[in-house]
């Protein structure tokens, strides 16, 4: 497990240039194994809240509820509320010291956004197109990060993160955008963006921060094991959702300060 709470003035710099940071076994097993346990009884009974396969309506996945595989969970959703564990991850000092260090003095959890534990089903999980999460999010500021935190092995066959580094300092034309905000592939300036993608690959313990304007995308899971991944997504305390707004729909948690 890292021992320093704080990024580095090289993994700052790396945030800043490529929209994202990984910390290595950043949670500690103890963590992780109460959580991938509580995900997986919650996965096994389908918990509510939860996003199912087919509501996503993304490639491979079921057209449907009623189609074979179609009450597939993705997320379960509303992680925070869902048990102690999750609420003691999202505020943890293992990671509130870096959320402040990239968004100031003052963050807060968004409990509309992310929130989630992420499932990928071996036998009906879709492909995550390239997007940018800010898209569907309503806030002052398009200034939010993301935190990953892996539950078992993350590979390119169980459906990793795939990111595009530096995106989240582009900008891009509606006619590189599909109607759903999703990046064209089939466009000459993205096959070459294309070639810049890396996998990240994590082991249980290990977390990603990210960018909500950073172009990211995932495969579907090509194992014979479920998937669990834990998300929260924070933005500074001055800039709020706007309101009236699905973004604002439920209220934000400050985060301990220093």
């Amino acid at each position: 497990m890292s021992a320093d709470p704080r990024f580095t003035d090289a993994e700052c710099a790396q945030f800043a240039r490529d929209g994202y940071a990984m910390v290595r076994g950043l949670a500690p097993g103890a963590t992780v194994a109460r959580m991938r346990e509580v995900a997986a009884a919650h996965l096994a009974e389908a918990r509510l809240p939860v996003e199912f396969e087919a509501d996503t309506h993304y490639p491979g996945a079921p057209a449907s509820r009623n189609a074979p595989g179609g009450r597939t969970v993705r997320r379960l959703l509303q992680a925070y509320a869902r048990d102690a564990v999750f609420r003691a991850w999202a505020l943890s000092p293992l990671i509130a010291p870096r959320l402040t260090q990239l968004l100031g003095p003052r963050a807060m959890l968004s409990q509309a956004h992310h929130n989630c534990i992420m499932t990928k089903n071996p036998a009906f999980s879709s492909v995550t197109q390239w997007h940018r999460d800010i898209r569907y999010w309503a806030f002052e500021k398009p200034e939010l990060v993301s935190v990953w935190l892996a539950l078992g092995e993350e590979r390119l066959d169980n459906g990793c993160l795939l990111l595009l580094p530096g995106t989240h300092r582009m900008e891009f034309s509606e006619q590189r955008l599909d109607d759903a905000q999703f990046l064209r592939a089939d466009q000459p300036e993205s096959r070459a963006l294309l070639q810049t993608q890396i996998a990240a690959e994590l082991q249980a313990g290990d977390v990603l921060f990210f960018h909500c304007r950073l172009f990211h995308a995932a495969g579907n899971n090509q194992t014979s094991e479920t998937k669990f991944s834990v998300v929260h997504t924070y933005h500074a305390a001055d800039n709020p959702p706007l309101a009236g707004t699905r973004s604002a729909a439920l209220a934000d948690v400050p985060l301990p300060q220093e």
